[in-house]
């Protein structure tokens, strides 16, 4: 057998892109979540959606 034969099983599918869309969504649902959960008050929405969309973005870029 040879050495492509044997890897044939292993192939690892391509990433996808991830769209700034999907990372929009993302970020805003954590930040629903912590709204929900009462550990972020909607008046401190902007500075947080901020920081959680930049290291939900940092995330997937890396």
């Amino acid at each position: 057998m040879s050495a492509s034969q044997k890897n044939a099983g292993n192939v690892q599918p391509r990433e996808k892109a991830v769209t700034e869309e999907a990372i929009l969504k993302v970020s805003k649902e954590v930040v629903v979540k912590f709204i929900e959960v009462r550990s972020l008050s909607p008046a401190k929405f902007a500075e947080t959606f901020r920081e959680i969309h930049r290291s939900v973005r940092d995330a997937v870029r890396s």
